[in-house]
């Protein structure tokens, strides 16, 4: 058996624009409580959450029952971080802070078995082998592996034409809040420098053979960028999402 054909990857390939999901709370409920909404893909933090291997594992368990996709995101890119999540079972990784070419190109290798990587062999009792059960899982695997590199930084920005040619980088994702605060715009995503420079990143990876990606909190922004034909789009954080609603909810009742 071959390794399992990564959704996230084919949506790409097919054209087809999606729209996901943060998760954020390091709970496997609350994973799989969003897996049940209509969403494409849903994203386990680990950066910025309070997520270990453990938790990322309960996750990946709770969605893999549901349609949408699954995605990681490591708290660095580092060889021995993206090891564990890729035998947690995880094809998809959306990886933060990447400022060069260089950089993508030891991304990709990560993520990818010898020779044409460094990604150590030792899958026979990890998960994303099925437990050993799918037999051809080691000549499989690569060309299901999907790594997104996450441009937010002004060097990220400058590298951009560079990352762009490196071939195994199969989408690059734009990060809007750490992008604008290290335009000298912390908190203001809709400062005009940081809306010039989403939009001309975007407009390099359109012209580019890499899918494009982005957060939009904002649901006019997100179907904007959408619109403009960005691939995949974050509309959504779920512990956000969950305390907008609660306050929205005890508010309306107060005043009532």
């Amino acid at each position: 058996m071959a390794a399992p054909v990564n959704r996230f990857k084919q949506s790409l390939k097919d054209g087809q624009q999606t729209i996901g999901c943060w998760l954020t709370q390091g709970t496997a409920i609350a994973a799989e409580i969003a897996a049940t909404a209509d969403f494409d893909w849903l994203l386990i933090d680990t950066e910025h959450s309070p997520n270990d291997l453990p938790s990322v594992l309960a996750q990946l368990q709770a969605i893999a029952g549901y349609d949408a996709a699954a995605a990681v995101r490591p708290h660095i890119g580092e060889t021995h971080v993206i090891k564990q999540i890729l035998d947690l079972g995880c094809q998809t990784l959306i990886v933060p802070m990447v400022e060069s070419a260089a950089q993508a190109e030891m991304l990709v290798k990560s993520m990818r078995y010898p020779p044409h990587g460094i990604r150590g062999v030792g899958g026979a009792g990890a998960r994303a082998t099925g437990f050993s059960s799918h037999a051809d899982y080691l000549t499989t695997a690569d060309d299901e592996m999907c790594l997104v590199v996450q441009i937010e930084t002004k060097a990220g920005l400058d590298a951009l034409d560079d990352i762009l040619t490196v071939d195994g980088v199969d989408a690059v994702f734009i990060g809007p809040s750490d992008l604008s605060a290290n335009l000298g715009h912390i908190g203001n995503v809709g400062a005009p420098e940081v809306v010039t420079a989403v939009a001309t990143a975007l407009d390099k990876i359109a012209a580019s053979d890499k899918a494009s990606g982005i957060m939009a909190l904002d649901p006019a922004a997100a179907k904007g960028y959408l619109a403009r034909g960005v691939d995949f789009v974050a509309v959504s954080i779920d512990a956000r999402t969950l305390a907008l609603g609660l306050r929205a909810i005890a508010a309306d009742m107060r005043a009532g």
